[in-house]
């Protein structure tokens, strides 16, 4: 377990938009911030990150709250491992207690196999950097490669012993189980026997955005013509290949920074770029470029530049890549290095300075690079420049934005000296299935405009939620805060008729909220309402500084999801940017007593009427002349017409 004291300086210290700044390229937006879900596929902005209130909110998949939340939904972390991460992060002491073997056996089987694969990197470098064997033969193999000893460790590079079980019989001996060794992929058991899968190969650990190593690759160092000459973890819970970037958690920060991704083939090219200073490049890890990849990246930036090798033959199937690229709305550029070369022996006999100048110099528009790698092809023959045209129109047609369409139909027109109108014909040609249900859902939007008739269903509001919430978030954001209140007392006149004498007192908004619904007694009906208002009440009855993030922090989750979305409802206006468009929204803080008693008139008047309609069919089903009914309800209307007439409300 680990300790309270560990907990509250953890909260204490991190900062939200730091935290997920790691993982998600963030914009400022008034006080807050905004960016791309990373939970959903979007191209408009709809997360926001409150620095202030220390909550989040995604508004495309509904999902929100602190720090530690987030990192539980996007690294699928339990809660003890978000501290942990979070400790890590701002080199914060994690005190605990020393966990139990029964312990380690009871953790679930997500975390044990995090668990199995973190050691395995463990042991594999300590293989590599001190035993002889793995120093003569794994650190020798990198070290021929010109990586260094600094390079080695950020990586955490290295080295299965050639042997049949040496890692699996050390894993067993520290008390990893073999039924986690072998959903890991680390050991294979067959029948009786059981071997390491990565014998006689150097290590290549492949990490999360945030760290944890979710399996490896592995390179063999023999001329073994059976053996694959990579190999990597097969798919398990924690590990798919679909689904990760080699490279992708040392290079976050320099890709959000320098706002682009470089994008290569191998696990050495990552290293050698990263060891040689360009730092914002990752891996597909030898398979093929899929949009989970692409989204990961556009996570953190809009703009790709994809290096492939001299080698001619693999760019035609590379090609395919940058359409699913272009389909994701980035921008993407490509860039070939000379026949004989790839990024890795390149960068290795390149000074920094030479290989940033020619990324810069050699780095093409993808329909300009698409363009002369067809058309070298097609050569003089008519009909493969017209494949090649449709080639590229094809990859056009990929792209969301219609204004980035229209300049690369000018800039195919130019370069492949063909009309603009017959580009366009053809774009349109392939869009056909897409514009059929342009058309389809355009038609669909002017039923919205006809005369609905008496019969349709129109979906009813829940004005007795929607006032609780108000209520619910008021005491949130204003609980502990003095304010003027105009109440009004309900007296006869001396003509006999009922009327509200205005009084004007100060006291908290939520002493005015508790006094008015005790009064009236009103009881939240919703139960999740219910269980925060009375959790605020209590705590603003003790008297002490009431903190939102700290509230948030030690509610559970069902809660601290509610007061989440509840605090966050109105950020998401941010997202608009309306004052960029001349509209500004009024400021509540100006008006608070108005909104608190606004609120309160409104849920008494909402409450009124249901009276009302509750005695009137009593009236109905008894069939009666109920006089004491009738003028129970005669009153309640005068009551409510002088709440409307406060309200400024026409009845």
């Amino acid at each position: 377990m680990i300790s309270k004291l560990t907990i509250d300086k953890v909260f204490e210290t991190a900062r939200l938009e730091e935290v997920i700044g790691d993982f998600v390229q963030l914009k400022k937006s008034g006080s807050n911030f905004k960016g791309l879900s990373p939970f959903s596929d979007e191209r408009t902005p709809s997360f926001m990150v409150s620095p202030v209130k220390q909550i989040w909110k995604d508004f495309s998949s509904g999902k929100g709250g602190n720090v530690v939340a987030f990192l539980m939904e996007h690294e699928h972390f339990t809660y003890p491992e978000a501290i942990k991460y979070l400790a890590k992060k701002y080199n914060i002491e994690v005190e605990e207690t020393q966990q139990s073997q029964e312990q380690k056996k009871q953790a679930n089987e997500r975390e044990s196999m995090y668990l199995v694969s973190e050691y395995a990197q463990k042991y594999f470098q300590d293989t590599l950097l001190n035993k002889e064997k793995g120093k003569a033969i794994g650190l020798t193999y990198f070290k021929e490669r010109g990586f260094t000893d600094e390079t080695i460790k950020k990586f955490k590079l290295g080295y299965s012993l050639d042997e049949w079980e040496a890692f699996t019989k050390e894993a067993l001996e520290n008390g990893y189980a073999l039924e986690f060794l072998e959903k890991t992929g680390l050991t294979i058991v067959k029948e009786q026997k059981q071997f390491d899968r990565f014998k006689g190969r150097v290590m290549f650990p492949i990490h999360s955005m945030s760290g944890r190593v979710l399996g490896f690759g592995g390179r063999i160092l023999t001329s073994d013509k059976k053996a694959a000459k990579y190999l990597n973890s097969p798919e398990s819970d924690i590990y798919h290949k679909s689904k990760v970037l080699y490279g992708i958690y040392q290079a976050k920060q320099a890709i959000a920074k320098e706002n682009n991704c470089y994008l290569v083939e191998g696990y050495t090219d990552v290293i050698q770029f990263n060891q040689r200073g360009i730092e914002n490049v990752v891996a597909s890890s030898g398979t093929a470029l899929t949009p989970e990849q692409i989204r990961l990246i556009n996570r953190l930036t809009n703009n790709i530049t994809v290096l492939f090798d001299g080698d001619a033959a693999g760019l035609r199937a590379s090609l395919r890549g940058i359409d699913l690229i272009l389909e994701q709305g980035m921008n993407v550029k490509v860039c070939t290095f000379p026949e004989g070369e790839d990024p890795d022996s390149f960068a290795k006999n390149n000074e920094y300075e030479d290989l940033v100048l020619y990324l810069q110099e050699n780095a093409k528009d993808f329909i300009q690079f698409k363009a002369s790698l067809l058309v070298e092809q097609a050569q003089n023959d008519p009909i493969k420049k017209a494949e090649t045209i449709r080639d590229i129109v094809n990859s056009i047609s990929k792209i969301p934005d219609r204004i980035q369409r229209e300049v690369y139909v000018q800039e195919c027109s130019r370069i492949m000296e063909i009309s603009e109108a017959v580009l366009f014909n053809t774009l349109a040609q392939l869009g056909k299935k897409d514009i059929s249900e342009a058309n389809k859902k355009f038609k669909q939007s002017q039923k919205a405009f006809e005369v609905v008739r008496e019969k349709q269903a129109i979906e009813k509001v829940d004005v007795q939620y929607l006032l609780e919430r108000k209520i619910i978030e008021i005491l949130l954001l204003y609980g502990n805060r003095k304010e003027e209140f105009e109440d009004y007392i309900l007296k006869e006149n001396e003509k006999g008729e009922l009327v509200l004498e205005p009084e004007v007192h100060e006291m908290k908004v939520y002493e005015k909220l508790y006094l008015d619904l005790q009064q009236d007694e009103i009881e939240l009906s919703n139960p999740k309402f219910k269980k925060i208002y009375s959790q605020l009440i209590a705590k603003f009855s003790e008297n002490t500084e009431f903190a939102i993030e700290q509230y948030v922090n030690e509610a559970d989750v069902e809660t601290s999801e509610e007061i989440t979305s509840i605090l966050m409802d109105e950020e998401k206006y941010e997202l608009h940017d309306w004052e960029s468009k001349e509209i500004y929204v009024k400021d509540k803080d100006k008006t608070v007593g108005q909104l608190v008693s606004e609120t309160i008139l409104s849920l008494r008047c909402y409450l009124i009427d249901k009276c009302v309609n509750d005695l009137g069919q009593k009236t109905i089903e008894k069939k009666d002349d109920n006089r004491e009914t009738l003028e129970e309800i005669m009153n309640y209307h005068q009551l409510k017409k002088l709440l409307s007439n406060k309200l400024n409300r026409v009845l």
